[in-house]
């Protein structure tokens, strides 16, 4: 059988399941996986020296989630223009000639939103978050038609270098960078949350009470748990919910394709990744 070892570096990743979706896609396709969680603080080394030695440690490649893409983009050739003005990437391949970055966080969202709004437009889109993800989830916007983009983060000037990057695409939107969240999801038709507020162990909600009343759809960047404050208030509203597993299962079968270029039955994948953890 053939053997694959790959990765992921993050922080707060004890209840991934990106070992087991890996694990299963390999299972479809004959191939040994072994994914291992890459957490720099308890490996006692720092993003960087964790990075440089996955290729030496024989990692054909990693995922790199919260709070290292944009670190991980610094690292990497991008052959994909888009994925380099997003500067930030979730899978990276250990290449003879280098490690090379791409974004299926991006690819992964468009897919998740057409499954479950089809070719049903964005709107005016409120963004909390324009980190790592952030990025993805904004350059996904554009790519969807969505006629606005509010950016939202405690960081203004990382919104504001979010909208001069996404204001220099062909067909950009109206870009507005509001610091507050409230003011900035007001109106929106679409609330996308982009921080890790809502995970398991931070915990909060990156949108005030009530801040869901007049939207018509929302998106959770997190997946564990599936059913955060924000998307446990948008159902209660009626609101369509994308949730942050869509994108967790997207993202991840298209990692899968960079990193052994073998295909899924998609739907086998979902059914084996429901069942109980054994």
């Amino acid at each position: 059988m053939t053997a694959l070892k790959l990765g992921l570096i993050g922080d707060n990743i004890a209840k991934s399941s990106a070992p087991r979706l890996h694990g299963f896609a390999g299972a479809q396709n004959g191939i040994e996986v072994q994914y291992d969680r890459l957490v720099p603080a308890q490996m006692g080394e720092a993003f960087e020296e964790v990075f440089a030695n996955c290729a030496p440690r024989g990692y054909r490649g990693i995922n790199v989630t919260y709070p290292y893409k944009e670190r991980a983009a610094e690292k990497v050739a991008i052959e994909d223009p888009l994925v380099k003005a997003m500067g930030a990437v979730n899978t990276v391949l250990f290449e003879p000639e280098g490690p090379q970055g791409h974004n299926t966080d991006y690819t992964g969202f468009i897919a998740a939103y057409r499954v479950a709004r089809g070719e049903e437009v964005p709107g005016v889109a409120c963004l909390v978050g324009t980190g790592g993800v952030g990025r993805a989830l904004a350059f996904g916007l554009v790519a969807l038609g969505a006629s606005e983009i509010r950016l939202c983060d405690r960081d203004t000037a990382k919104a504001e270098a979010l909208a001069a990057d996404l204001g220099a695409l062909p067909k950009a939107p109206r870009l507005v960078v509001e610091p507050d969240a409230r003011r900035a999801s007001s109106g929106a038709a679409g609330l996308l949350n982009g921080t890790p507020l809502g995970m398991d162990g931070i915990g909060g909600n990156a949108f005030p009470d009530g801040a869901t009343k007049g939207a018509t759809w929302v998106f959770d960047a997190v997946y564990t748990p599936v059913e955060t404050p924000f998307v446990a208030e948008a159902r209660a509203g009626g609101l369509q919910v994308i949730s942050g597993y869509e994108l967790f299962f997207w993202q991840g079968v298209h990692a899968w394709g960079h990193f052994s270029g073998t295909p899924l039955d998609e739907a086998a994948l979902r059914s084996a990744l429901a069942a109980p953890a054994g």
